[in-house]
């Protein structure tokens, strides 16, 4: 268990909020602070900021938990779990648009506090660690005074890889794949930020979902691209159709 992580509970039922407070104390966690309105969360979240919020739905005022929470989250990026005695659909719709890192419903036990708790935590920490090592790698490639090089994470450390070595990259859901000669790196981004990282004159978009190194074409056999000596086919989309034969001299 992570120790002395820092709660802010919103409860305004002065019972529960009591119950909540003592079972987190024996769990070993600090509690900020604890209040009774959406208005007060979002004060002492951003006078404490806390490590995590714990947030009850249906608060008294005029602004409900959902809306507290979307605020500071908006604000300050911080993990908040839903407390609720309420369960329904309608209510759930709403909460889940705020991303909430999970939901307790009351009457609840210790254990299902302490294991909703950790795994918001954990999820947190790790969602933080891969906005740290994309914003830093980007930060080296926005810095860089050689166009033809770029970082990549790879197991731990920062590669550097050659743009000339590249062959094409490969959208992959939430990340993307570069593919080079002797290579694949699978890094956290997305397409459009890739693109603006590689040599404009060097790499051409042809699908939505790949990047080409324009030296690397073979040949065109409709509707694909050849490389890798005739290994690789990658499919052009046909809004990208135009702009590639443009820049391949096509006579």
């Amino acid at each position: 268990m992570s120790l002395k992580n820092n709660i802010l509970v919103v409860e305004d039922e002065a019972i529960v909020s009591k119950d909540i407070q003592q079972s987190l104390k024996k769990l070993g966690y600090n509690i900020v602070a604890a209040v009774d309105t959406g208005e007060k969360a979002v004060e002492k979240a951003n006078e404490h900021h806390p490590d995590l919020v714990l947030m009850d739905i249906m608060l008294k005022g005029k602004m409900s938990g959902i809306d507290a929470a979307e605020r500071i989250k908006e604000q300050l990026h911080i993990p908040v779990i839903y407390l609720t005695a309420y369960a329904d659909e309608n209510t759930l719709a709403k909460a889940k648009v705020t991303e909430p890192y999970g939901y307790i419903i009351k009457p609840f036990k210790e254990i299902d506090l302490h294991t909703s708790i950790e795994m918001a935590l954990y999820k947190h920490s790790k969602e933080k660690e891969v906005i740290k090592e994309r914003d830093f790698l980007y930060s080296l490639v926005e810095n860089r005074e050689d166009e033809g090089v770029i970082f990549v994470k790879s197991n731990s450390r920062l590669v550097k890889v050659n743009t000339a070595d590249i062959l094409f990259v490969e959208a992959l859901k939430d990340y993307v794949v570069i593919n080079t000669t002797d290579a694949k790196f699978t890094i956290h981004s997305t397409m459009k930020d890739i693109q603006k990282k590689l040599p404009t004159r060097d790499f051409q978009r042809i699908h939505r979902s790949y990047i080409v190194r324009l030296d690397k074409i073979e040949a065109i056999e409709q509707p694909n691209v050849v490389i890798e000596k005739g290994k690789r086919l990658l499919p052009i989309g046909g809004s990208y159709k135009d702009e590639l034969f443009q820049r391949i001299n096509l006579v």
